[in-house]
C-alpha cells in the first residue's frame, strides 16, 4: 500500500466505528445519561465525530475502486483512452491522500487546547522593512488558508509602516482551529529579491509568527493590581491621528512583564477588553509552553529572538520552495501556499508530531 493511502491500523479503528456509534445511541437513550448534560453534550460530539470518519471512509473507497478501475485502463489499445486514465489517476491519487490525511486528522490524540480558536500575532524580525513586507505576506497567506478552511478572521490589532509591511495580532475563529496552527509558532525565513533591490540580489529576512489557544477566564486568574493601564490617543501611520480622544490602550502584565495593544476601536472600553483577550492568550500561553517544556522539551514551541538560525521555515521565492527545517520537509510549491493552500505543509506536520 502507498504511503498517502490508509494504514491497516487505521482501517481497523475505522471498522470499530459502527459499533460505537450504536454504544453511542444505546447511551443517549438513558434516562440518567440524559439528566447529565455535559455527559449527553460529549456523546453527542463523540457520535458527530464517528459519523464525519464514516463519511470520509466511503469517500475513501468510492476513490479507491475508481483507482482500480482507471489502472486497468492503462494498457488500453486506444492510446487516448491510456493517457487519460493515467493523468485521471494522478488526480484521483491526490484526492485520495487528501482524504487519508482528514481521516488520520481526527484519530490522532488531541490535547485540551485543540479544538480552541487561536490568536495570532506576527511581525517583522530581522531584515527591515523586508521583514515587515514578509510579515504583511504570511498575515495575507494565514488568512486565506483561513478561508480556505471556512474559518473567520479579525484583527485584534494592527500597526502599518506605510510602505505595505505590518505588526499585526489577528483572531482565528472556526472548528479545531490549534490543532491545525500550533506548529505555526517560530521564526519563518523568506529569501528573496526585494522590489527596492536594484541589482537584482536576494535577501535573506525573518519574521515572528506566534500561535496561541483563546484562553477561557477558568484558564487565567488575572488580579487588577497587577495590571498597569496606559492610554493616549490612537496614531495611524505616518503618525495621523486617528481619533482626537485617548482610545488607544496599552496594557502591562506586572508579574509576567507581558505588554499588549490596542488602538483598533473607537472605544476605549473596547480597546481595553480586547487588550485583556490578547493578555489571557499570552499569559495562557507561557503556562503551556512551561508545561511542554518539562514534558516534551524536543516538540516545545518558541520564538526565540527572530535570529535567522532559530528559523523553522524557509520560504524560497527564486526557487519557488518552501522547507519546514524540523522536519526536514522540502515542497516547491510556494505559490500555491502562500495563496493560503498551507494543508500539504500542516499535514506534514501533523503526521510527524503525532506518528
Amino acid at each position: 500500500m502507498e504511503k498517502e493511502f490508509l494504514s491497516a491500523a487505521i482501517i481497523d479503528k475505522i471498522k470499530n466505528v459502527e459499533k460505537k456509534i450504536k454504544e453511542i445511541d444505546i447511551n443517549l437513550q438513558d434516562v440518567s445519561i440524559a439528566k447529565d448534560r455535559q455527559r449527553f453534550e460529549e456523546l453527542l460530539k463523540n457520535r458527530a465525530l464517528y459519523e464525519k470518519i464514516l463519511s470520509l471512509f466511503s469517500n475513501y473507497c468510492l476513490e479507491m475502486d475508481n483507482l482500480k478501475y482507471l489502472e486497468g485502463l492503462f494498457n488500453d489499445d486506444n492510446k487516448e483512452t491510456s493517457s487519460l486514465a493515467r493523468s485521471e489517476y494522478k488526480h484521483k491519487k491526490e484526492i485520495i491522500g487528501k482524504i487519508t490525511n482528514d481521516i488520520n486528522f481526527l484519530f490522532y490524540p488531541k490535547e485540551d487546547s485543540d479544538c480552541r480558536n487561536v490568536i495570532m500575532e506576527i511581525k517583522g524580525a530581522v531584515g527591515g522593512d523586508e521583514a515587515s513586507l514578509f510579515a504583511a505576506d504570511l498575515f495575507r497567506m494565514y488568512t486565506k488558508f483561513a478561508v480556505k478552511k471556512s474559518w473567520s478572521t479579525k484583527i485584534l490589532s494592527a500597526i502599518h509602516d506605510g510602505i505595505g509591511g505590518i505588526d499585526v495580532v489577528f483572531k482565528i475563529i472556526g472548528e479545531d482551529v490549534y490543532s491545525k496552527l500550533k506548529y505555526e509558532s517560530g521564526v519563518h525565513r523568506v529569501q528573496r529579491i526585494p522590489k527596492t533591490e536594484a541589482n537584482g540580489r536576494i535577501h535573506t529576512s525573518t519574521a515572528l509568527v506566534l500561535v496561541m489557544p483563546e484562553a477561557k477566564e477558568i484558564d487565567v486568574s488575572i488580579k487588577p493590581s497587577e495590571l498597569k493601564t496606559d492610554t493616549f490617543r490612537s496614531q495611524g501611520a505616518g503618525g495621523q491621528n486617528v481619533n482626537k480622544t485617548e482610545s488607544a490602550v496599552r496594557i502591562t502584565h506586572i508579574p509576567t512583564g507581558i505588554v499588549v495593544y490596542c488602538q483598533t476601536e473607537k472605544s476605549q472600553l473596547q480597546n481595553r477588553k480586547i487588550c485583556m483577550e490578547m493578555l489571557m492568550a499570552k499569559i495562557y500561553q507561557k503556562k503551556l509552553l512551561e508545561q511542554q517544556q518539562k514534558n516534551e522539551a524536543e516538540r516545545k514551541l518558541k520564538l526565540g529572538s527572530g535570529e535567522r538560525s532559530e528559523k523553522i521555515r524557509t520560504y524560497n521565492f527564486p526557487d519557488n520552495r518552501v522547507t519546514d527545517h524540523r522536519i526536514n520537509f522540502t515542497v516547491k510549491k510556494l505559490d500555491t501556499i502562500m495563496d493560503g493552500d498551507m494543508d500539504i505543509v500542516i499535514d506534514a506536520l501533523l503526521l510527524h508530531n503525532n506518528s
